[in-house]
């Protein structure tokens, strides 16, 4: 039954992905609930995701069970596979464990998109480096960066930084409240040769507090792109995205230039969106115009494009 699935579902991705020479995509996730993996590909290497769940096995049924999965997995991406990496990972409503740290082996390699480079670890971390459900966002901002001054918050491995840059933007400032992955943001832009120390700036910040500090006019297009929830030790107050996209928005609003645009995403499959509450001119749920071909019908985040 597995092996049925994965074969369909394989051939139909692959000739997309070929297509529009894609390497990096998602295979498989969830598709049967006998077997709760979640399958992508970067370049030659295969992330393969085992959801967590009472499967009623003991250790060793469960080993031998992974043992054959590994193997289909094995028959079925051949022309594509190299290396399978697994990880093991909860269900939740969003990206809430991005910055938890899960092993210190820092196995690195570098994956392409549309052109550019970036650094992925398939496992030390629960995500890997490089979130594709928005590989067509992230092209929409490159169109759009020229020329203009451009704000990453919660700015992760700086993705769409390095889209900015590549799309000739003026400046690029880059928040995160994690050190490593501001630092690992600067290396994607060395990677692409895209590093200039006066144009980009990468500042480590609770962005909730840290919006606090800017002056209007500052930006002309920020992404937004934060977790569903988080109660860092570091963050002054907890960040629930349901409760706090009102005041996370208009303080990005106030800070941007007529006519700025706010890339704003959440992964929280509940949210809503209070629109009579947001001080902008214009709202557009991108939702179905950003979901990749590899992602229809099991995308669960919200899209928005916001115009002051």
């Amino acid at each position: 039954m597995f092996r049925n699935r994965l074969t369909k579902v394989f051939r139909h991705l692959h000739k997309q992905a070929k297509r529009q020479n894609i390497s990096c995509y998602r295979i498989y996730d969830h598709d049967l609930p006998e077997f709760p993996f979640c399958i992508e590909l970067y370049g030659d290497h295969i992330y393969l995701a085992e959801y967590k769940r009472h499967h009623g096995m003991d250790d060793e049924a469960h080993e031998n069970w992974l043992e054959q999965c590994f193997e289909v997995i094995h028959e079925v991406l051949k022309e594509a596979a190299g290396k399978i990496y697994l990880r093991q990972r909860q269900r939740k409503a969003g990206r809430q464990g991005q910055y938890e740290k899960l092993s210190i082996e820092e196995e690195f390699f570098i994956a392409e998109e549309a052109g550019l480079k970036f650094k992925i670890n398939l496992t030390d971390y629960l995500d890997t480096g490089l979130f594709l459900d928005h590989r067509i966002t992230r092209g929409m901002v490159r169109a759009d960066a020229a020329g203009k001054s451009v704000l990453n918050l919660f700015c992760y491995t700086g993705s769409f930084s390095v889209y900015a840059a590549a799309g000739g933007a003026a400046s690029i400032t880059s928040v995160d409240l994690s050190k490593t992955y501001l630092q690992w943001a600067e290396e994607n832009m060395r990677l692409n040769n895209l590093y200039e120390k006066n144009k980009h700036h990468y500042v480590h910040a609770d962005v909730k507090q840290w919006l606090n500090e800017l002056q209007p006019n500052s930006f002309d297009l920020v992404i937004l792109d934060p977790p569903t929830f988080s109660n860092s030790k570091r963050m002054k107050d907890f960040l629930d995205i349901q409760r706090d996209h009102v005041e996370l928005l208009n303080k990005t609003l106030h800070a941007m230039k007529p006519g700025g645009v706010i890339y704003f995403s959440t992964n929280f499959k509940k949210f809503q969106l209070e629109a009579d509450k947001i001080k902008a001119g214009s709202i557009k749920d991108i939702t179905k115009a950003t979901t990749p071909f590899d992602f229809q019908g099991k995308l669960f985040r919200w899209c928005y494009k916001i115009t002051k």
